[in-house]
């Protein structure tokens, strides 16, 4: 979930890159619709569990309450025959023995069948056995003295509230009433509407898994064909893309943009269907179940984040500042810790300091606000809940006093203003990452989309690199990375079988640009280059790598051993052979010297020297056993002394191949077969260290240069 303030990157063109995102999902398009079904079937079920619940609890309050119709029968059934005994009584003045008992029993007649029981309790116990005679309810005998104790119970109460007086009196009341008018619980109903609702809860939950399962397995197995895409695209990509962008770009599109990608489909699509199907089917039940009540819960919720959003309206800017603030941050501590040593030496300690207090001083003051804020998110999504709660809870106990509806609906719709707020929340965040996902995606489609090295499969011709010459010809090669702009101009030389051809010239005179024609990572603008006469443009790139073997200024060894690194995409390669290479590049001394000899484990980040980082590329080189060797730059970030070894392992390299050599060091070309000095693009001489030293030219001033003694 993205923090209140952090910054979201929105995508250039939303709907492009949804409708892109889309149908690239087209294999995965049934599992998604069934996890969508599940999802929404989970939400479904859970909104009409509300409901089944508040009748449970109707079910058990009534199971908890006497049997207040049975007790109205009960009560009407004795006080009726004993008012019609009486009736006879009082036509009957022989059976009249005490003048207040004739004066009880002229009132009760007097008041027409008034049913005032208080009446009773003025009349003795032996009168009252002369009026009760025994009844029969539901087949159940019920003998006088029972009734004549509930004659005296209920003659303390107002008849009319009988069903409320008496429940606090049952336990009073004679056996064979009390029998009939007990609480009984509706066992059976309530295993009924418990298992129902076990039911729907066991679904909502199997439903909600398997949707997580299916989205779950459709995201990661979707993430890694979107990797699978990548990789191959970027081994189709020209060179050009790779000049033009930095590589940690092209990294985050494959690692982190397709992870957010991934994540963001897996948290965002299927809650984003169950969020707005709870909030629209929250807002319809409670609308059906009681209008007022709805009404209720939904204002007050409502307030509730009214309140929060203009809170966090008010505190966007600190969010952003905080942000600004670390950025600043981060960039004052990187600047001062790689110029420390230049700190330190111009006493600058006191006032960097002074200076990085400020910045830290105003970071903490607006974390300070923006932690607050964004702590206090939590505490007021329970405030809105709790509004919603309680809003319901005393509106509801209102209606249920008059009688308007049952206390389980309070029950329910404590349920339902749940419901109806966490979906708001839960329906935002996933729009947010909605959005964050059409901003990754997009930067992938991006990538997929760039323009991709020409096709080959119409190229039939193949040079076997155990047969191949070894002669190459530059035929008036001309070549520019932009259209209109040349950089080799016109370019021509021809190098023969195992010669060592040097290519020296100032920075962009375009040694390394050559390089990359011979390699065919670029395809040239007009012009030709022939190896053993046949065109670059007829054979593939892969043909044209496999004759060639290259040592470069950037020394690259891979997490593994030491024999991977040198047999690296080399199967037929045994240990004997590894042993003769590096034996004949100076470094099997080094490698025995280490645990494990070439099984240690060695990386590019591994303390071990820079010349023996490079010797061991040497190695690798030598291991190939290709026609052509590259060699660009391959001494200019070692020592003297470590450049010595590597010149002898390169000498050692080149023996048999036609070599290219890059180098500024111009010492170490002395020995070349042909030197081919380029300017602006163009060789302006060409011969060897002799010869263009006679001629007193541009590669004599530049020799010159690099010797030059101050006097």
């Amino acid at each position: 979930m993205p923090r209140p303030g952090s910054k979201i990157e929105k995508s250039k063109d939303f709907k492009g890159s949804m409708k892109k995102l889309i149908k690239s999902l087209n294999k995965w398009y049934v599992l998604i619709v069934i996890s969508l079904v599940l999802a929404m079937s989970s939400a479904i079920l859970s909104l009409i569990a509300p409901n089944r619940l508040s009748d449970l609890t109707n079910f058990i309050g009534e199971g908890l309450r006497p049997n207040v119709d049975k007790l109205q029968e009960v009560s009407e059934t004795i006080y009726g025959n004993t008012m019609k005994n009486f009736y006879v009584y009082y036509s009957d003045d022989n059976n009249l023995t005490r003048q207040e008992e004739r004066e009880v029993l002229k009132s009760l007649a007097t008041e027409d069948k008034n049913d005032d029981m208080e009446a009773f309790s003025k009349l003795t116990k032996d009168s009252l056995e002369n009026v009760v005679e025994e009844v029969v309810i539901d087949g159940k005998k019920i003998s006088k003295d029972d009734q004549i104790k509930f004659l005296e119970i209920m003659s303390s109460m107002n008849k009319d509230m009988v069903t409320e007086d008496m429940l606090g009196k049952m336990d009073e009341l004679p056996s064979s009433i009390y029998d009939m008018v007990k609480p009984v619980m509706d066992m059976n109903g309530i295993k009924k509407l418990s298992l129902f609702l076990a039911i729907l809860y066991v679904l909502s939950s199997l439903f909600g898994y398997v949707q997580q399962l299916i989205m779950a397995h459709v995201t990661n197995y979707y993430a890694k064909g979107l990797r699978f895409s990548l990789i191959k695209k970027i081994n189709t990509l020209p060179l050009k893309y790779f000049d033009q962008h930095e590589i940690g770009d092209v990294l985050s599109r494959v690692t982190n943009d397709v992870d957010t990608v991934s994540l963001n489909l897996n948290d965002s699509l299927s809650p984003l269907v169950s969020n707005v199907t709870l909030f629209v089917g929250s807002i319809i039940m409670m609308f059906v179940t009681n209008p007022i009540m709805a009404v209720t819960g939904i204002v007050a919720s409502l307030l509730g984040f009214g309140f929060m959003a203009a809170i966090l309206g008010k505190s966007q800017k600190y969010f952003v500042q905080r942000q600004n603030q670390l950025g600043d941050l981060n960039g004052y501590i990187e600047e001062m810790y790689s110029g420390h040593t230049i700190i330190r030496s111009y006493n600058a300690v006191d006032k960097v300091n002074k200076e990085f207090d400020y910045v830290n001083n105003e970071l903490a003051k607006s974390s300070q606000k923006s932690q607050f804020l964004s702590g206090i998110m939590q505490p007021m999504m329970m405030f809105i809940g709790n509004l919603g709660y309680v809003a319901v809870c005393v509106v509801g106990a209102i209606l249920v006093l008059n009688n308007k509806i049952d206390f389980g609906i309070i029950v329910a719709f404590m349920i339902y203003v749940r419901m109806f707020t966490n979906p708001m929340s839960q329906i935002a965040q996933s729009m947010t990452g909605i959005q964050s996902t059409a901003a990754a995606a997009e930067r992938v489609f991006d990538f997929l989309g760039e323009s991709e090295m020409p096709k080959e499969e119409h190229l039939k011709e193949h040079l076997d690199k155990s047969k191949v010459k070894g002669n190459i010809e530059f035929k008036n090669v001309k070549f520019g990375y932009e259209s209109g702009k040349l950089i080799i101009k016109d370019f021509s030389a021809k190098a023969k079988s195992g010669q060592k051809i040097a290519i020296v010239g100032p920075t962009g005179a375009g040694k390394t640009t050559l390089v990359n024609l011979l390699m065919k990572f670029y395809d040239i603008n007009d012009g030709d280059i022939m190896i053993d006469g046949v065109s670059t443009k007829d054979l593939t790139r892969e043909n044209i790598h496999d004759l060639f073997c290259m040592v470069l200024q950037d020394t690259w060894l891979f997490d593994g051993s030491i024999r991977d690194n040198i047999k690296f995409n080399n199967t037929d390669i045994n240990d004997e052979q590894i042993w003769k290479a590096c034996h004949t590049v100076g470094i099997d001394h080094f490698i025995r010297t280490l645990p494990g000899g070439l099984d240690a484990n060695v990386s590019d980040s591994d303390t071990i020297s820079q010349g023996q980082k490079q010797l061991i590329t040497i190695a690798r080189g030598m291991i190939e056993d290709a026609p052509f060797l590259i060699l660009d730059e391959a001494t200019s970030n070692v020592d003297t002394r470590t450049e010595e070894l590597v010149q002898k392992a390169m000498d050692k390299l080149t023996e048999g191949r036609t070599s290219f050599i890059i180098a500024h060091r111009l010492s170490t070309i002395k020995n070349a077969d042909l030197i081919l000095v380029m300017k602006d693009g163009n060789i302006v001489e060409q011969g060897n260290h002799e010869e263009l030293m006679k001629l007193n030219g541009f590669y004599s001033n530049l020799y010159n240069s690099q010797f030059e003694k101050v006097s």
